[in-house]
């Protein structure tokens, strides 16, 4: 009977999380700035994975007879001032910038949530000497420190690379210690200790689900202003490096012919800018799909 009871249970509480799960699809689809995050986001990862496939020219191949070329059919985006092709450029670049932000945000997050899980669930002197770390790096401002380690380094993608995952992994460490210093005081953390349960399997069975939810909505945004960041700093020549097909780099090349060919700055200006909002979205949907109060949120009269 026990088995049987056991199994019903087990069936109703799949049923349920089925349901669940479909309604918060529904409520994250409903949104159309939503799916129109998630759209951008899904073209530039196709892009990313397939796009030195398809693309039309090798990246790095100059063509000075076909320079300064306008958008065409043969070029729909272009060409610059060696005659390489802009759409080229552009689907090789987006398999740079993209795996730099997902390399640079998963060091971020690992870092981070580590510290935080640890500062927030240990307490006392290893909570304030964490805690005094995270404000030492937080107190100064994130691109203008990414700016000097990078300096220091010297210009290349791994350096802007190292640089960013140091200034950025502090806001996940302080978003994580707060959600568990809140959760570690509910009572299924208090019952698994009165049953001696190994602070390690409380931490990760317990705790670390807890704190995915914000993590993700965190790293997602993060994507977006990697993405910016990198090309910030390859923009100012501390990046990618020519020939590389960056969209920074890409950019720096064309601020000199802005007048007579406008296509070789402003189509990547458009693809970051279209990038960073694709993220921005997809994370503020991501905010309120994971929200355990977002039902409640949207029941209040407008």
């Amino acid at each position: 009977m026990s088995v049987v009871l056991e199994s019903i249970a087990g069936a109703i509480g799949r049923r349920y999380r089925a349901l669940r799960t479909s309604r918060t699809l529904a409520t994250f689809c409903a949104n159309p700035l939503n799916v129109a995050g998630l759209s951008i986001v899904t073209a530039i990862t196709i892009a990313a994975i397939i796009g030195p496939l398809v693309a039309p020219y090798d990246p790095a191949t100059q063509d000075l007879a076909n320079r300064l070329q306008g958008p065409s059919l043969a070029h729909p985006f272009g060409t610059d001032q060696l005659g390489r092709d802009i759409l080229s450029r552009i689907l090789y670049g987006a398999r740079l910038s993209l795996g730099i932000a997902v390399a640079v945000t998963g060091i971020r997050l690992v870092l981070g949530t580590t510290i935080g899980l640890l500062a927030g669930y240990a307490g006392g002197w290893v909570d304030e000497a964490l805690m005094r770390l995270v404000d030492i790096q937080l107190a100064f401002p994130g691109l203008v420190l990414a700016l000097v380690i990078a300096g220091i380094l010297g210009p290349s993608l791994r350096n802007v690379m190292l640089a960013l995952a140091v200034v950025g992994w502090a806001s996940y460490a302080r978003l994580v210690r707060g959600t568990v210093l809140a959760t570690k005081e509910r009572d299924f953390v208090r019952a698994a200790r009165l049953m001696n349960v190994s602070r390690f399997r409380i931490a990760t069975r317990h705790l670390l689900p807890n704190v995915a939810g914000p993590v993700v909505v965190l790293a997602t945004l993060n994507m977006g202003t990697v993405i910016l960041g990198t090309a910030g700093l390859s923009f100012i020549g501390l990046g990618a490096q020519p020939p590389t097909p960056e969209w920074g780099t890409m950019l720096a090349d064309g601020r000199h012919h802005l007048r007579t060919a406008w296509w070789i700055a402003n189509v990547p200006g458009v693809v970051i800018m279209c990038t960073v909002l694709g993220f921005t979205l997809l994370g503020d949907g991501l905010r309120d799909m994971l929200d355990p109060n977002h039902e409640t949120t949207l029941e209040k009269p407008t």
